[in-house]
């Protein structure tokens, strides 16, 4: 299995979750399959997140990672603005009480009802295609407001060794670089307030020289755009990319590095971009550490010499820790009993299994954790990111999980 991340130790065996034992936890929230999100964690890596990086760079929680209202209220006073792609998030962003000019919203196929809300409500549309463009302007024409308008790059390089490549060919998100400068300029003539570029190229690195090359190729690419479009753009969102160990063999990312290349890049810009301000968008990097899931054995059985531990939860709520989102090859998330956290291990691997009727629902395959009994409670780690929100909790209509912020 991966790395359990450094935040996390015991008491007397038990796990302990922003300083609270996992089983109390438990019987707070009333019951499991349950998600514990610790504030405390979050804080702190939006605090090594500024330090490390530029001053005038901005930080925008992506909120696809974990859109969990109460998590959303406290990550309002974090950071500078939220990343939303849907509708559904534009409200529950506005409900967290994120101005809406610091509310950015990107994502393909947006609907006509989607669109009408962002630009009554004053957030800026990340364009992803020119029809998408024709219909937001005939919208603000409709309402009588001057719509915000960004335009979202498909640029002509990815990020290497990312663990989803978002740029670097045909794609569904954004406009091919060689057509985005002829886009803004329609978008200003029309006259519409435009709002710069989004560049994303990809996500989950870990490779942080990876990082710095696709931020200095945004920068120059930003500054190439906007040559061909004749205009300052008043924002260059840069996207993300900050991965977290997740696997065997995962290394931790160290941000310092990248965050000094990122300043020594800005200070060396293009001149058209050195009345621009610049963001940095990041959901998982934020929030994925930050949660564990809680899951309670149900029964341990033998087939054909292997021991299957069967919890109560599984993928219809921790979909990425079965390994069915977007992983090519199936590996472990880090896991333990967390009411042995700590204990050796028995030298007979066990796999972890869910209570759906389905063959794919593993939460760990062949792991090694101390001796497990009915009634001991699994934790699977990294579950701040991608969990609930991510997986299909209506499958076979089991209960949906609980979800708890602490700290």
């Amino acid at each position: 299995m991966g790395p359990i991340p450094p935040h996390f130790s015991a008491e007397d065996g038990m796990l302990l979750i922003g300083g609270c034992g996992a089983a109390s936890l438990v019987d707070e929230a009333g019951d499991t399959p349950l998600f514990v999100y610790d504030m405390a964690i979050v804080e702190a890596q939006v605090r090594a997140l500024r330090e490390a990086m530029p001053d005038a760079l901005s930080i925008h929680y992506a909120m696809k990672a974990n859109p969990y209202p109460p998590l959303l209220a406290r990550m309002a006073g974090l950071v500078d603005g939220f990343d939303v792609a849907s509708g559904g998030e534009l409200a529950l962003a506005l409900e967290a009480g994120m101005d809406a000019a610091h509310i950015s919203f990107a994502g393909p196929g947006k609907r006509d009802d989607e669109l009408t809300a962002a630009i009554r409500n004053g957030a800026t549309l990340n364009l992803e295609s020119e029809g998408e463009a024709r219909r937001a302007l005939a919208i603000g024409d409709r309402l009588g407001i001057r719509p915000k308008l960004a335009v979202r790059v498909n640029p002509d390089f990815d990020l290497k060794g990312s663990g989803m490549r978002m740029g670097g060919g045909a794609k569904p998100f954004g406009i091919d670089a060689d057509r985005a400068a002829a886009l803004a300029r329609t978008v200003m003539g029309a006259g519409a307030d435009w709002r710069g570029w989004h560049i994303f190229a990809g996500s989950q690195a870990l490779d942080r020289q990876a990082i710095i090359d696709m931020q200095a190729a945004t920068l120059i690419l930003a500054a190439r755009l906007s040559e061909e479009a004749g205009a300052v753009p008043p924002l260059v969102n840069l996207g993300g990319g900050f991965g977290l160990p997740y696997f065997p063999g995962d290394q931790r990312l160290d941000i310092r590095p990248v965050g000094a290349a990122l300043d020594n890049a800005l200070e060396a810009r293009a001149d058209i971009l050195r009345d621009s301000a610049f963001a940095i968008e990041l959901g998982r990097w934020l929030v994925g550490e930050a949660g564990v899931y809680l899951t309670r054995v149900v029964d341990v059985k033998q087939s054909m010499g292997e021991t299957f531990v069967v919890v109560d939860g599984g993928l219809h709520h921790q979909l990425a820790a079965s390994g069915n989102f977007g992983t090519v090859v199936r590996r472990n998330y880090p896991i333990a009993v967390a009411n042995r956290f700590g204990a050796e291990p028995n030298p007979e691997a066990v796999t972890v299994v869910g209570c759906l009727c389905t063959p794919i629902d593993r939460l760990g395959d062949k792991v090694a954790l101390p001796p497990v009994q009915e009634g001991d409670l699994i934790a699977v780690f990294l579950a701040g990111a991608y969990g609930a929100s991510a997986s299909p909790a209506a499958f076979l209509g089991h209960p949906c999980a609980g979800q708890l912020l602490i700290g």
